[in-house]
């Protein structure tokens, strides 16, 4: 799986609440609706800037606070292909594998808002098309490649009946 996109380069502890703000959690089961408030907390024009394809990367702790899982449906129905971040919380890191969300753990700190990636999953490669940098990623596991190739655990389970190890 190779993906390609513009950077949104975000900083550490971005919580849930940050991701989607609670106060729309509960108003719609909607994803491309609450895509809209995607990062609003943070930038408001968040919404318009993201295209189909494009990266959120932020530093440690990605994705702490609740284990809601609206989070990474908003961020997947923004078009967001993966999110790369130093480390990421736990729950966070399954409930976005689960939902077929790419999550990539690497050094993000050579990566800017603007720069056009390529993340190859596989080979476990970042590299900045712009700067002509490259970074390691900590590889997935091949049950969790397997489950974001058929777009997350759900339909992995109607594929397959079970875990294929």
């Amino acid at each position: 799986m190779i993906l390609k996109g513009r950077a949104h380069v975000f900083g550490d502890d971005i919580n849930t609440d940050y991701i989607i703000s609670g106060k729309y959690k509960f108003k719609t089961l909607d994803m491309k609706e609450l895509a809209l408030h995607l990062m609003e907390d943070i930038d408001p024009d968040f919404h318009k800037k993201v295209r189909p394809g494009d990266f959120i990367v932020a530093g440690r702790n990605f994705g702490c606070g609740s284990s809601r899982e609206q989070a990474p449906l908003v961020i997947k129905a923004a078009g967001i292909s993966a999110v790369l971040a130093a480390s990421f919380a736990r729950i966070f890191f399954r409930n976005a594998i689960n939902k077929g969300l790419p999550v990539v753990e690497c050094d993000t700190s050579a990566i800017r808002t603007g720069d056009e990636l390529e993340v190859d999953l596989e080979r476990g490669l970042v590299r900045n098309l712009t700067t002509g940098g490259q970074v390691e990623m900590k590889p997935l596991p091949g049950v969790m490649m397997d489950i974001l190739k058929e777009g997350g655990l759900t339909e992995y389970l109607r594929k397959y009946g079970e875990f294929r190890l």
